[in-house]
Protein backbone atom coordinates (compact mmCIF):
# COMPACT_ATOMS: atom_id res chain seq x y z
CA UNK A 1 0.00 0.00 0.00
CA UNK A 2 3.00 2.25 -0.64
CA UNK A 3 1.99 5.86 -1.22
CA UNK A 4 -1.70 5.18 -0.62
CA UNK A 5 -3.67 7.60 1.52
CA UNK A 6 -6.32 6.54 3.94
CA UNK A 7 -8.91 9.01 5.21
CA UNK A 8 -8.34 11.20 8.24
CA UNK A 9 -12.03 12.16 8.38
CA UNK A 10 -15.10 9.92 8.43
CA UNK A 11 -18.74 11.01 8.62
CA UNK A 12 -20.52 8.24 10.51
CA UNK A 13 -24.12 9.17 9.78
CA UNK A 14 -26.83 8.40 10.42
CA UNK A 15 -28.93 8.65 7.28
CA UNK A 16 -31.62 11.30 6.91
CA UNK A 17 -29.33 13.96 8.40
CA UNK A 18 -27.99 15.79 5.35
CA UNK A 19 -25.13 13.50 4.32
CA UNK A 20 -25.65 14.12 0.60
CA UNK A 21 -25.55 17.87 1.18
CA UNK A 22 -22.42 17.59 3.32
CA UNK A 23 -20.68 15.57 0.62
CA UNK A 24 -21.51 18.19 -2.01
CA UNK A 25 -20.51 21.13 0.21
CA UNK A 26 -17.25 19.77 1.63
CA UNK A 27 -16.15 18.50 -1.78
CA UNK A 28 -15.92 22.13 -2.92
CA UNK A 29 -13.20 22.96 -0.42
CA UNK A 30 -9.81 23.09 -2.19
CA UNK A 31 -8.06 21.36 0.70
CA UNK A 32 -10.58 18.54 1.04
CA UNK A 33 -10.78 15.32 -0.94
CA UNK A 34 -13.80 13.10 -0.41
CA UNK A 35 -14.28 9.70 -1.98
CA UNK A 36 -16.38 10.52 -5.08
CA UNK A 37 -18.97 7.91 -4.21
CA UNK A 38 -20.91 8.48 -1.01
CA UNK A 39 -21.52 5.42 1.18
CA UNK A 40 -18.57 3.18 0.41
CA UNK A 41 -19.84 0.78 3.10
CA UNK A 42 -16.31 -0.49 3.65
CA UNK A 43 -16.55 -0.74 7.42
CA UNK A 44 -19.93 -2.47 7.48
CA UNK A 45 -20.48 -4.48 4.28
CA UNK A 46 -17.22 -4.72 2.37
CA UNK A 47 -14.44 -4.93 4.95
CA UNK A 48 -13.32 -8.24 3.45
CA UNK A 49 -12.23 -6.37 0.32
CA UNK A 50 -9.21 -5.22 2.28
CA UNK A 51 -7.45 -1.97 3.06
CA UNK A 52 -5.85 -1.86 -0.41
CA UNK A 53 -9.30 -1.62 -1.97
CA UNK A 54 -10.36 1.03 0.51
CA UNK A 55 -7.26 3.13 -0.08
CA UNK A 56 -7.88 2.95 -3.82
CA UNK A 57 -11.13 4.86 -3.33
CA UNK A 58 -9.02 7.89 -2.35
CA UNK A 59 -6.44 7.67 -5.11
CA UNK A 60 -7.47 11.11 -6.35
CA UNK A 61 -6.20 12.76 -3.17
CA UNK A 62 -3.09 14.86 -3.69
CA UNK A 63 -0.44 16.45 -1.47
CA UNK A 64 -2.50 19.65 -1.14
CA UNK A 65 -5.46 17.87 0.41
CA UNK A 66 -5.22 18.26 4.17
CA UNK A 67 -8.49 16.44 4.74
CA UNK A 68 -9.19 13.13 3.02
CA UNK A 69 -12.54 11.72 3.93
CA UNK A 70 -15.53 9.49 3.47
CA UNK A 71 -19.19 10.31 3.94
CA UNK A 72 -21.10 7.30 5.21
CA UNK A 73 -24.55 6.91 6.69
CA UNK A 74 -24.54 3.56 8.51
CA UNK A 75 -21.29 3.47 10.43
CA UNK A 76 -22.78 5.05 13.54
CA UNK A 77 -24.89 2.00 14.30
CA UNK A 78 -23.18 -0.75 12.26
CA UNK A 79 -22.20 -3.57 14.60
CA UNK A 80 -18.43 -3.75 13.98
CA UNK A 81 -17.78 -0.41 12.31
CA UNK A 82 -16.27 1.36 15.34
CA UNK A 83 -13.71 -1.35 15.96
CA UNK A 84 -12.82 -1.58 12.27
CA UNK A 85 -12.48 2.17 11.82
CA UNK A 86 -10.25 2.41 14.87
CA UNK A 87 -8.11 -0.45 13.63
CA UNK A 88 -7.78 1.01 10.11
CA UNK A 89 -7.60 4.78 10.70
CA UNK A 90 -7.03 5.22 14.45
CA UNK A 91 -6.14 8.92 14.14
CA UNK A 92 -9.17 9.91 12.07
CA UNK A 93 -11.56 12.64 13.09
CA UNK A 94 -15.20 11.62 13.12
CA UNK A 95 -18.47 13.46 12.64
CA UNK A 96 -22.06 12.62 13.50
CA UNK A 97 -25.18 14.66 12.74
CA UNK A 98 -28.21 14.15 14.96
CA UNK A 99 -31.80 14.96 14.10
CA UNK A 100 -34.95 15.05 16.18
CA UNK A 101 -35.79 11.31 16.32
CA UNK A 102 -39.46 12.07 15.69
CA UNK A 103 -38.67 13.75 12.38
CA UNK A 104 -35.90 11.35 11.46
CA UNK A 105 -38.07 8.28 12.07
CA UNK A 106 -40.90 9.75 10.01
CA UNK A 107 -38.45 10.59 7.22
CA UNK A 108 -37.29 6.96 7.26
CA UNK A 109 -40.92 5.88 6.96
CA UNK A 110 -41.40 8.10 3.90
CA UNK A 111 -38.22 6.65 2.42
CA UNK A 112 -39.61 3.12 2.74
CA UNK A 113 -42.69 4.25 0.83
CA UNK A 114 -40.42 5.89 -1.73
CA UNK A 115 -38.83 2.51 -2.36
CA UNK A 116 -42.22 1.08 -3.19
CA UNK A 117 -42.63 -0.94 -0.01
CA UNK A 118 -46.14 -1.53 1.31
CA UNK A 119 -45.34 -0.73 4.92
CA UNK A 120 -48.74 0.35 6.23
CA UNK A 121 -49.15 3.31 8.54
CA UNK A 122 -46.35 4.99 10.47
CA UNK A 123 -47.67 3.50 13.71
CA UNK A 124 -47.56 0.04 12.16
CA UNK A 125 -44.00 0.59 10.96
CA UNK A 126 -42.92 1.54 14.47
CA UNK A 127 -44.28 -1.84 15.59
CA UNK A 128 -42.89 -3.97 12.76
CA UNK A 129 -39.60 -2.20 12.00
CA UNK A 130 -37.90 -1.42 15.32
CA UNK A 131 -34.65 -0.57 13.54
CA UNK A 132 -36.16 2.82 12.66
CA UNK A 133 -36.04 3.89 16.30
CA UNK A 134 -32.95 1.87 17.15
CA UNK A 135 -30.98 4.03 14.72
CA UNK A 136 -32.04 7.08 16.71
CA UNK A 137 -30.35 5.80 19.88
CA UNK A 138 -27.51 8.22 19.29
CA UNK A 139 -25.90 8.08 22.74
CA UNK A 140 -25.83 4.29 22.79
CA UNK A 141 -24.25 4.04 19.36
CA UNK A 142 -21.78 6.85 20.02
CA UNK A 143 -20.48 5.13 23.13
CA UNK A 144 -18.54 2.61 21.05
CA UNK A 145 -16.75 5.51 19.33
CA UNK A 146 -16.23 7.59 22.45
CA UNK A 147 -14.51 4.69 24.17
CA UNK A 148 -12.08 4.30 21.26
CA UNK A 149 -11.53 7.81 19.90
CA UNK A 150 -12.45 10.15 22.75
CA UNK A 151 -14.89 13.04 22.64
CA UNK A 152 -12.38 15.58 21.31
CA UNK A 153 -12.16 13.64 18.04
CA UNK A 154 -15.91 13.50 17.45
CA UNK A 155 -17.86 16.47 16.05
CA UNK A 156 -21.57 16.55 16.82
CA UNK A 157 -23.62 18.39 14.22
CA UNK A 158 -27.33 19.09 14.58
CA UNK A 159 -29.59 18.81 11.54
CA UNK A 160 -31.67 21.79 12.62
CA UNK A 161 -28.61 24.02 12.23
CA UNK A 162 -28.09 22.80 8.68
CA UNK A 163 -31.69 23.56 7.80
CA UNK A 164 -31.60 26.99 9.41
CA UNK A 165 -28.25 28.25 8.08
CA UNK A 166 -26.29 25.93 5.75
CA UNK A 167 -23.36 28.33 5.47
CA UNK A 168 -22.92 28.62 9.21
CA UNK A 169 -23.27 24.86 9.58
CA UNK A 170 -20.48 24.26 7.07
CA UNK A 171 -18.32 26.91 8.72
CA UNK A 172 -18.60 25.00 11.97
CA UNK A 173 -17.42 21.81 10.30
CA UNK A 174 -14.50 23.43 8.48
CA UNK A 175 -13.38 25.26 11.61
CA UNK A 176 -13.36 21.98 13.51
CA UNK A 177 -11.29 20.47 10.71
CA UNK A 178 -8.82 23.39 11.00
CA UNK A 179 -9.71 24.67 7.54
CA UNK A 180 -10.49 28.16 6.30
CA UNK A 181 -14.18 28.72 5.52
CA UNK A 182 -15.48 28.75 1.96
CA UNK A 183 -18.60 30.41 0.60
CA UNK A 184 -21.39 28.23 -0.69
CA UNK A 185 -22.72 28.77 -4.23
CA UNK A 186 -26.48 29.06 -4.85
CA UNK A 187 -26.78 25.50 -6.15
CA UNK A 188 -25.66 24.15 -2.78
CA UNK A 189 -28.06 26.42 -0.91
CA UNK A 190 -31.10 25.45 -2.99
CA UNK A 191 -33.90 23.49 -1.30
CA UNK A 192 -33.79 19.74 -1.23
CA UNK A 193 -35.99 17.66 -3.48
CA UNK A 194 -39.51 17.32 -2.08
CA UNK A 195 -40.58 14.06 -0.50
CA UNK A 196 -41.53 11.58 -3.19
CA UNK A 197 -42.51 8.01 -3.81
CA UNK A 198 -41.82 5.50 -6.56
CA UNK A 199 -44.19 5.68 -9.52
CA UNK A 200 -44.96 2.04 -8.78
CA UNK A 201 -44.05 -0.33 -5.96
CA UNK A 202 -42.51 -2.75 -8.42
CA UNK A 203 -40.31 0.02 -9.84
CA UNK A 204 -39.24 1.11 -6.36
CA UNK A 205 -38.21 -2.41 -5.38
CA UNK A 206 -36.36 -2.86 -8.67
CA UNK A 207 -34.38 0.37 -8.19
CA UNK A 208 -33.45 -0.61 -4.63
CA UNK A 209 -32.25 -4.08 -5.66
CA UNK A 210 -30.31 -2.70 -8.63
CA UNK A 211 -28.50 -0.14 -6.47
CA UNK A 212 -27.52 -2.84 -3.98
CA UNK A 213 -26.16 -5.10 -6.73
CA UNK A 214 -24.19 -2.20 -8.22
CA UNK A 215 -22.55 -1.46 -4.86
CA UNK A 216 -21.68 -5.13 -4.47
CA UNK A 217 -19.81 -4.87 -7.76
CA UNK A 218 -17.88 -1.81 -6.63
CA UNK A 219 -19.93 0.72 -8.62
CA UNK A 220 -20.47 3.11 -5.72
CA UNK A 221 -19.74 6.24 -7.75
CA UNK A 222 -22.24 5.25 -10.43
CA UNK A 223 -24.93 4.71 -7.79
CA UNK A 224 -24.18 8.12 -6.28
CA UNK A 225 -24.42 9.89 -9.63
CA UNK A 226 -27.70 8.23 -10.48
CA UNK A 227 -29.19 9.06 -7.07
CA UNK A 228 -28.10 12.69 -7.41
CA UNK A 229 -29.48 13.12 -10.92
CA UNK A 230 -32.58 15.33 -10.97
CA UNK A 231 -33.64 13.84 -14.32
CA UNK A 232 -33.46 10.31 -12.96
CA UNK A 233 -35.33 11.32 -9.82
CA UNK A 234 -38.17 12.87 -11.82
CA UNK A 235 -38.34 9.79 -14.03
CA UNK A 236 -38.44 7.21 -11.24
CA UNK A 237 -40.35 9.09 -8.55
CA UNK A 238 -43.30 11.42 -8.20
CA UNK A 239 -43.92 13.96 -5.44
CA UNK A 240 -46.17 12.79 -2.64
CA UNK A 241 -49.67 13.99 -3.37
CA UNK A 242 -52.19 15.58 -1.08
CA UNK A 243 -52.72 12.20 0.57
CA UNK A 244 -49.17 12.27 1.92
CA UNK A 245 -49.07 10.55 5.33
CA UNK A 246 -49.14 12.94 8.25
CA UNK A 247 -47.27 12.58 11.51
CA UNK A 248 -49.78 12.31 14.35
CA UNK A 249 -49.30 13.75 17.81
CA UNK A 250 -49.81 10.28 19.26
CA UNK A 251 -46.97 8.77 17.20
CA UNK A 252 -44.68 11.69 18.03
CA UNK A 253 -45.34 11.33 21.75
CA UNK A 254 -44.71 7.60 21.56
CA UNK A 255 -41.24 8.22 20.11
CA UNK A 256 -40.42 10.91 22.65
CA UNK A 257 -41.44 8.67 25.53
CA UNK A 258 -39.28 5.81 24.31
CA UNK A 259 -36.18 7.82 23.44
CA UNK A 260 -36.22 10.58 26.05
CA UNK A 261 -33.62 8.82 28.27
CA UNK A 262 -31.40 8.39 25.22
CA UNK A 263 -31.49 12.08 24.33
CA UNK A 264 -30.88 13.11 27.94
CA UNK A 265 -27.78 10.94 27.92
CA UNK A 266 -26.58 12.50 24.67
CA UNK A 267 -27.04 15.97 26.15
CA UNK A 268 -24.89 15.00 29.11
CA UNK A 269 -22.16 13.48 26.94
CA UNK A 270 -21.77 16.53 24.68
CA UNK A 271 -23.08 19.36 26.82
CA UNK A 272 -25.84 20.33 24.41
CA UNK A 273 -29.51 21.18 24.90
CA UNK A 274 -31.44 19.15 22.37
CA UNK A 275 -34.71 18.40 24.15
CA UNK A 276 -35.46 22.10 24.52
CA UNK A 277 -34.81 22.97 20.89
CA UNK A 278 -36.74 19.92 19.68
CA UNK A 279 -39.73 20.74 21.84
CA UNK A 280 -39.36 17.68 24.04
CA UNK A 281 -38.96 19.54 27.31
Amino acid sequence: MSGARLPNFVFLGPDKTGSTWLHAALSRHPLVYLAPGKDLHFFDRYFDRGVEWYAAQFRGAGPRHRIVGEIGTRYLYARRAAERIHRTVPDARLMVCVRDPVKRAFSSFLYLRRQGKNVGTFAEVLDTTPVILDRCRYATHLQQYLSRFGQDRIYLGVFDDLQKDPQRYLDGVTTWLSLDPIGLPPEILKPQLPASQARSRRLGRFVSRTARKARNRGLTLAVTRVKDSAVVQRTLYRPLAEDRPQLTAQDAERIRAELDPEIRRLEELFGVDLRQRWGWA
